[in-house]
């Protein structure tokens, strides 16, 4: 493929899939990393008194259940603070470099997270656009979702709209579901129209941050998950939302002349 084909096919469906970005070596890594989280996590609840907990969101249709003596997890928020593992992972060569050919050199990083789908009590997750939820504007960033196990509909793989980016940014609701609710109560848009992107371990999407997308729950009996990263350019506004701090410094991924922290203030 010419570099210039991606983009395009980036620009008007959405998404864009890579085959294959991480190898066997990489998942496992990855998943040995998940599972020494996990027994953070169970640390840090013993505690209580650490502001790492915090980074840690319990699987909310769990009711508290713990799996193996450790605590059954919806997502862990910030691991490039939590995971040298994960951190090197934002910076993959080729990751960056595909998310370079689709925005631009300069490349910060707005969000490292593992979103993950418990066996059995992993939840849907309604359909949303990411930048309704984030302070940047133009809403222009690129999430990646990196399946560190197969990804697909029975494990509740992503379901996206292609096209939908091209809608505007809308509103939305509680993105967490319970295993039986519909991806959206929204009347204006066709139940029919998300279709699922299954996933090879170690391959990833990516979509733009407009781009409607959701996922289905985990009704099997294996955990599923997937390391999630957003990257954005710095030629963006940074618009918080009233009581938040007026500036905010973001990791530099690529470019800035190797700069390490490229900081954001509230015009």
């Amino acid at each position: 493929m010419e570099p210039r084909e991606p983009k395009a096919f980036f620009e008007d469906r959405g998404y864009l899939v890579v085959d294959d970005l991480l190898s066997a070596d990489e998942i496992e890594q990855s998943q040995r990393e998940i599972q020494r989280l996990h027994r953070l996590a169970a640390d840090l609840e013993a505690r209580e008194d650490d502001p790492r907990l915090g980074h840690f969101q319990r699987e909310p249709f769990a009711k508290d259940e713990n799996s193996n003596g450790v605590p059954v997890l919806r997502k862990i928020e910030n691991t490039r603070q939590l995971s040298p593992h994960f951190a090197d992972l934002s910076a993959h060569p080729r990751l960056v470099a595909t998310v370079q050919n689709l925005i631009g050199d300069d490349l910060l990083l707005f969000r490292s997270t593992l979103m993950l789908k418990p066996a059995f009590h992993g939840s849907a997750h309604a359909l949303h656009q990411d930048s309704a939820y984030w302070p940047m504007e133009p809403p222009t960033l690129i999430t990646v979702s990196i399946a560190l196990d197969d990804a697909t509909p029975a494990n509740g793989c992503i379901k996206i709209i292609p096209c939908s980016h091209h809608w505007g940014l809308q509103d939305w609701g509680h993105i967490a579901q319970d295993q039986d609710a519909p991806l959206t109560t929204r009347d204006d848009i066709d139940q029919s129209a998300p279709i699922d992107v299954p996933l090879r371990a170690g391959s990833a999407v990516l979509f733009h941050s407009l781009m409607v997308h959701g996922s289905g729950p985990n009704q099997t009996d294996r955990s599923r998950n997937t390391a999630l990263y957003a990257y954005f350019s710095p030629h963006v506004r940074y618009v918080p939302r009233a009581g938040a701090a007026r500036e905010k410094a973001f990791p530099v991924v690529a470019g800035l002349d190797g700069a390490r922290e490229h900081t954001l203030v509230a015009s």
